[in-house]
Protein backbone atom coordinates (compact mmCIF):
# COMPACT_ATOMS: atom_id res chain seq x y z
CA UNK A 1 0.00 0.00 0.00
CA UNK A 2 2.90 2.44 1.01
CA UNK A 3 3.92 2.02 -2.51
CA UNK A 4 0.84 3.07 -4.43
CA UNK A 5 0.83 5.69 -2.26
CA UNK A 6 4.38 7.07 -3.24
CA UNK A 7 3.33 6.15 -7.05
CA UNK A 8 0.24 8.55 -6.04
CA UNK A 9 2.39 11.18 -5.25
CA UNK A 10 5.20 10.71 -7.59
CA UNK A 11 2.68 11.17 -10.45
CA UNK A 12 1.23 14.29 -8.93
CA UNK A 13 4.32 16.38 -10.17
CA UNK A 14 2.69 15.96 -13.26
CA UNK A 15 5.80 13.98 -14.94
CA UNK A 16 5.63 9.92 -15.25
CA UNK A 17 6.63 8.29 -11.89
CA UNK A 18 10.31 6.14 -11.87
CA UNK A 19 10.94 3.19 -9.57
CA UNK A 20 13.63 6.13 -8.60
CA UNK A 21 10.74 8.54 -7.90
CA UNK A 22 8.81 6.62 -5.38
CA UNK A 23 12.14 5.67 -4.28
CA UNK A 24 13.09 9.13 -3.45
CA UNK A 25 9.62 9.47 -1.81
CA UNK A 26 9.44 6.35 0.40
CA UNK A 27 12.44 7.57 1.84
CA UNK A 28 12.09 10.42 2.55
CA UNK A 29 9.60 9.82 5.31
CA UNK A 30 12.02 6.97 6.57
CA UNK A 31 10.47 3.67 4.85
CA UNK A 32 12.68 1.28 2.69
CA UNK A 33 11.28 0.42 -0.66
CA UNK A 34 10.89 -3.21 -1.39
CA UNK A 35 12.27 -4.03 -4.63
CA UNK A 36 9.25 -6.55 -5.34
CA UNK A 37 6.61 -4.82 -4.28
CA UNK A 38 7.79 -1.91 -6.07
CA UNK A 39 8.30 -3.62 -9.40
CA UNK A 40 4.64 -5.38 -9.11
CA UNK A 41 3.53 -1.92 -8.97
CA UNK A 42 4.86 -0.72 -11.84
CA UNK A 43 3.44 -3.98 -13.87
CA UNK A 44 -0.02 -3.79 -12.43
CA UNK A 45 0.16 0.06 -13.50
CA UNK A 46 1.93 0.07 -16.85
CA UNK A 47 0.17 1.66 -19.60
CA UNK A 48 -2.80 2.30 -17.16
CA UNK A 49 -4.69 5.73 -16.40
CA UNK A 50 -4.54 6.49 -13.08
CA UNK A 51 -7.80 8.91 -13.13
CA UNK A 52 -9.72 5.89 -14.62
CA UNK A 53 -8.27 3.27 -12.13
CA UNK A 54 -9.25 5.89 -9.56
CA UNK A 55 -13.36 6.51 -10.85
CA UNK A 56 -13.27 2.39 -10.96
CA UNK A 57 -11.94 2.23 -7.47
CA UNK A 58 -14.34 4.66 -5.63
CA UNK A 59 -17.45 2.59 -7.96
CA UNK A 60 -16.48 -0.47 -6.36
CA UNK A 61 -16.31 1.19 -2.79
CA UNK A 62 -19.96 2.89 -3.24
CA UNK A 63 -21.02 -1.06 -3.43
CA UNK A 64 -19.17 -2.34 0.01
CA UNK A 65 -22.10 -1.85 2.51
CA UNK A 66 -20.88 0.25 5.62
CA UNK A 67 -23.34 -0.26 8.16
CA UNK A 68 -24.50 2.44 10.48
CA UNK A 69 -24.92 3.38 14.34
CA UNK A 70 -26.65 -0.35 14.56
CA UNK A 71 -23.21 -2.21 15.49
CA UNK A 72 -22.02 0.13 18.06
CA UNK A 73 -25.16 0.09 19.91
CA UNK A 74 -25.47 -3.36 19.55
CA UNK A 75 -21.66 -3.71 21.36
CA UNK A 76 -22.86 -1.48 23.78
CA UNK A 77 -25.75 -3.64 25.21
CA UNK A 78 -23.75 -7.05 24.76
CA UNK A 79 -21.26 -5.09 26.90
CA UNK A 80 -23.59 -3.69 29.62
CA UNK A 81 -25.35 -7.31 29.96
CA UNK A 82 -21.44 -8.57 30.20
CA UNK A 83 -20.91 -6.39 32.81
CA UNK A 84 -24.29 -7.09 34.41
CA UNK A 85 -23.10 -10.72 34.83
CA UNK A 86 -19.86 -10.28 35.95
CA UNK A 87 -21.13 -8.23 38.95
CA UNK A 88 -23.58 -10.80 40.12
CA UNK A 89 -20.79 -13.10 40.01
CA UNK A 90 -19.09 -10.90 42.19
CA UNK A 91 -21.91 -10.61 44.63
CA UNK A 92 -22.39 -14.41 44.82
CA UNK A 93 -18.31 -14.95 45.16
CA UNK A 94 -19.20 -12.30 48.29
CA UNK A 95 -22.04 -13.88 50.02
CA UNK A 96 -19.85 -17.42 49.85
CA UNK A 97 -16.91 -16.33 51.82
CA UNK A 98 -19.00 -14.48 54.83
CA UNK A 99 -21.75 -17.82 54.65
CA UNK A 100 -19.57 -19.51 58.01
CA UNK A 101 -21.58 -17.06 60.02
CA UNK A 102 -18.69 -15.31 61.51
CA UNK A 103 -18.31 -11.88 61.49
CA UNK A 104 -16.79 -8.91 62.91
CA UNK A 105 -19.98 -8.26 65.32
CA UNK A 106 -20.23 -11.91 66.60
CA UNK A 107 -20.34 -12.70 70.19
CA UNK A 108 -17.85 -15.47 70.12
CA UNK A 109 -14.95 -13.81 71.21
CA UNK A 110 -12.10 -15.84 72.22
CA UNK A 111 -10.13 -13.96 73.12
Amino acid sequence: MKHVAAYLLASLSGNAPTVDSVKAILSSVGVEADDEALNTVFAQLEGKDLAELLAAGNKKLASVPSGGGAAPAAAAAGGAAAAAVEEEEEEEEEEEEMGDGGGLFDDDDDW
